[in-house]
């Protein structure tokens, strides 16, 4: 199956292609279940029916006013957290050179520009207006770090714009994260398909002239973590978050984690555990987990008070793909480059519990150094025991990132093995 080809199947026979993949761990089946194959669809092509869930866009809004609905049927009183976030509105920006026109990835936080035109250039090969960075190899996720400084030296060289070419397993264009309060760069800055950059790098090699534009409207607008509680009169609280937002429809990324989450505060509530509940929705999580930093700060339940952490971070269920040359084929089974992170008493409950399960069976200490996401928040803030998943799947970032990168036969196992995890740590919880 051809990665960019459009759903030629109905979502619910793709969605029920994995149908076949291991159970859980033999440990969790004398469990109840927290969800199941048919609920984890349900929840699946609801979020992907909002389209973009760019953070404070339509799709995002209205994604969490279906997670407090949600939540409410379970009996958690719910709270919206206001914040703000950067937002781009209007055309596409383009990279045009003679015979060749490519649409681009804005790059936020914006720096709109009606149009750049000079030599196009290659780093360390020239000089010019316009600079090409074409990426190694990687599953991109952030600006923050090597394209950080790729952007900042071609601008100290004087560079006017940058296009960056991330380079990686679909050829597709990759959305980077940023911080929200102020751009990385001092230059505009967009992103280019590694499938469509033969000629522009050709051209960067002879210094030929292009024209950059991004006309668009960069601005501000507001967003809101969804928050909830369910009070029980204990003294320590269980924490369960997940980020809702994205740069496109995040199907892997974000609804595969969503679907999981929702099993497992659903069980949460019906559990006869000896904690009150406090769960969070985030959104902002495209800017430096901007959500997830505003949760802690100002709404979590402090360290001292907390039993438990959870979180359900990127790529917690999404499908593995076979490459064949420049086509990928879904698997049934799930992408392996999804890391589960425990605290260090957690450790062996989380190898029984998510055994069998591709990447999540190696569970890795705790390792502020090593951890990525909100999850780096979360531990940097102070809470412990904390257990997480965070990864990047094969179209991570990218527009394409759609039902063809999930199956509902992923999450269960993800929610049920977290169930059976909470409930023997929260044993000893007075």
């Amino acid at each position: 199956m051809d990665s960019t080809a459009p759903l030629s199947a109905s979502r619910r026979a793709i969605l029920g292609a994995g149908a076949t993949l291991i159970a859980a761990a033999p440990a969790a089946a004398a469990l109840p279940k927290a969800g199941s194959e048919g609920e984890a669809m349900r929840v699946l092509e609801r979020y992907a029916g909002f389209g973009d869930k760019a953070s404070g866009g339509p799709g995002d809004i209205a994604c969490g006013e279906w997670i407090e609905g949600e939540l409410k049927a379970l009996g958690y009183a719910c709270e919206r957290q206001p914040f703000d976030v950067p937002a781009y509105e209007g055309e596409a920006p383009t990279l045009a050179i003679e015979g060749s026109r490519a649409t681009l990835i804005p790059q936020a936080i914006v720096a709109p520009t009606p149009g750049i035109t000079g030599r196009l250039f290659a780093p360390n090969r020239g000089q010019g207006e316009i600079a090409l960075i074409v990426l190694p190899h990687a599953r991109w996720s952030t600006a923050k770090g090597e394209v950080e400084k790729r952007v900042k030296a071609a601008a100290a060289a004087g560079a006017k714009a940058a296009v960056i070419v991330t380079t990686g397993p679909t050829g597709e264009a990759l959305a980077l994260n940023t911080p929200v309060d102020k751009p990385l760069f001092d230059i505009p800055a967009a992103v280019l398909a590694p499938r469509d950059s033969d000629s522009f790098v050709e051209a960067a090699f002879r210094g030929a002239t292009a024209t950059f534009a991004m006309p668009g409207r960069s601005f501000r607008r507001p967003a809101f973590n969804v928050t909830a509680t369910l009070k029980r009169g204990a003294g320590k609280w269980l924490v369960i978050s997940t980020p809702r937002s994205g740069w496109f429809g995040c199907a892997g990324e974000r609804g595969s984690g969503l679907a999981a989450w929702l099993q497992l505060v659903a069980w949460a509530a019906k559990a006869k555990l000896p904690v009150n509940l406090a769960l969070v929705a985030t959104s902002g999580h495209e800017y430096e987990y901007a959500g997830g930093e505003h949760f802690i700060e100002h709404m979590a339940p402090k360290p001292a008070e907390t039993a438990l952490w959870t979180h359900l971070g990127a790529n917690v269920a999404a499908r593995d793909w076979h490459e064949r040359g420049p086509n990928l084929s879904p698997l049934p089974s799930a992408d392996p480059q999804r890391f589960l992170l425990a605290s260090a008493p957690l450790v062996d409950a989380c190898k029984a519990a998510f055994a069998g399960q591709p990447g999540l069976e190696q569970t890795y200490p705790v390792d502020p150094k090593q951890t990525a996401g909100e999850l780096a928040s979360i531990v940097k803030a102070g809470y412990d025991p904390v257990m997480g998943i965070f990864g990047t799947h094969r179209f991570h970032h990218a527009r394409t990132d759609d039902l063809r990168c999930v199956s509902p036969a992923l999450v269960p196992p993800v929610a049920d093995a977290f169930a059976q995890v909470i409930r023997g740590a929260l044993t000893k919880v007075a």
